[in-house]
């Protein structure tokens, strides 16, 4: 018997991956839910929809997801509210509104990946020192390769840090990005899941074929020689040392002020903070990257001995290094982390933002400023994100809780997929 000819075009395809997104600026939350319905009509169902929204709907926001649940189709509904919105228009042009009523829905057809939603209260967490499978039952999903993950916390949540490294125990190697949700005066939480506004701590863990990779932007730039801590006590950082010279360190300070411009010295009195070097003792030939240090606020000085208080807990061996922060170098160190994904990766499936307060128009001096960042790597990827109270991502491989960063995550194919 002769053999049947194939034809190639009536095998069955294999599903696509697509990502649908909209954005209103409509001051009623009902108006906002049309609008962004109309600019998603005719979306197949969604495996996942992610929803930001702006504070301003504060008072309205039990409502929100029962109305886009009636308008729209998707298995997981994630997301929570901000202090502003990032989100891409019709025409396909991302924005950032900062400050204003915006809501931001994005979804995604994701096929391959398995997705497990997770939500828990944050007051009882399980022990650090304990077995990790405890807080794998918290989260609902074992831990497997490949995973990466998405946090969002609410503002009144406890024991953030512990959450944080909780998860990092629990999952080792599993990526995660996210944020503080934005505080208001309403009388629930500020995030979202299902058809709820939950507290505590809301999220999804990505595996599968589908992952998200980080980019984390601290926006400054170092000044002065890396520095060694002699001593500190617990967040007090009282000696450090450069060479054979050992000093206080104000007085380290001092001697970096006289090689600064006007313009800097200027900016030292607004715009200082200390970075932080995640590797105790040595850098490969003394030279770190700046992706080394964890950026940290510095909260107060100790005029009697030249001692500084960091925003995170000091200790001998730690290398340190004095860091300004301005709108040319958070410009210049976005460009390089986002353009070196771009050659890494190539164009995202989405990009999600979880950025700072405290950058926006009042770092840049003018709006959009990171997602037109952006824009100069990746041309066409829809662009989400919310304005956060403290943002979540990676730094030396370990999760942390930063400030004034813009925390991205890019949606890619695994590797392993």
């Amino acid at each position: 018997m002769a053999a049947f000819p194939s034809f190639p075009w009536l095998a069955p395809r294999e599903p696509q991956a697509w990502c649908r997104s909209a954005l209103s600026t409509d001051m009623s939350l009902q108006s906002a839910v049309e609008e962004v319905s109309r600019q998603l009509a005719g979306a197949k169902a969604a495996d996942l929809a992610l929803v930001f929204a702006s504070t301003s709907y504060a008072s309205d926001l039990p409502r929100l997801l029962p109305l886009l649940r009636q308008k729209l189709n998707a298995g997981i509904w994630l997301g929570c509210a901000g202090g502003g919105v990032v989100g891409t228009q019709s025409s396909g042009a991302p924005r950032e509104l900062e400050r204003e009523p915006a809501l931001s829905v994005t979804l995604l057809g994701l096929p391959g990946a398995v997705l497990q939603p997770f939500s828990f209260d944050t007051t009882e967490l399980p022990d650090l020192d304990g077995p990790a499978e405890p807080w794998r039952e918290l989260v609902g999903a074992p831990f497997a390769r490949g995973q990466s993950m998405l946090v969002m916390i609410d503002p009144s949540g406890s024991r953030i840090n512990d959450l944080i490294a909780g998860l990092d125990y629990a999952y080792p190697g599993c990526e995660k990005v996210g944020g503080i949700a934005g505080q208001h005066s309403g009388a629930h939480g500020s995030l979202l899941l299902g058809e709820e506004v939950r507290r505590g701590v809301v999220g999804c863990v990505i595996g599968g074929a589908w992952h998200i990779d980080p980019v984390v932007a601290q926006g400054c730039r170092p000044i002065g020689p890396v520095l060694e801590v002699q001593q500190a006590e617990r967040n007090v950082l009282i000696e450090v040392s450069s060479g054979d010279q050992r000093r206080s360190p104000v007085a380290a300070l001092q001697a970096i002020l006289t090689d600064l411009t006007p313009l800097e010295r200027e900016q030292v009195k607004n715009s200082l903070f200390l970075g932080v070097g995640r590797s105790d003792f040595s850098f490969p030939n003394n030279k770190p990257s700046e992706s080394a240090f964890l950026i940290r606020n510095l909260m107060g000085v100790d005029p009697r001995n030249g001692a500084v208080a960091v925003g995170e807990r000091m200790r001998a061996g730690q290398r340190v290094q004095f860091q300004l922060r301005d709108a040319v170098a958070s410009r210049e160190e976005s460009r390089q982390l986002l353009s070196r994904q771009a050659e890494a990766h190539g164009e995202p499936l989405t990009a999600l933002l979880f950025a700072c307060l405290g950058r926006g128009e009042g770092l840049y001096g003018e709006t959009d400023g990171d997602v037109k960042l952006c824009r100069e790597s990746f041309s066409r990827v829809p662009i989400a994100g919310v304005f956060c109270n403290g943002e979540l991502g990676p730094v030396g491989g370990t999760t942390h809780l930063h400030g004034y960063t813009a925390s991205w995550g890019f949606l890619v194919p695994s590797q392993d997929a």
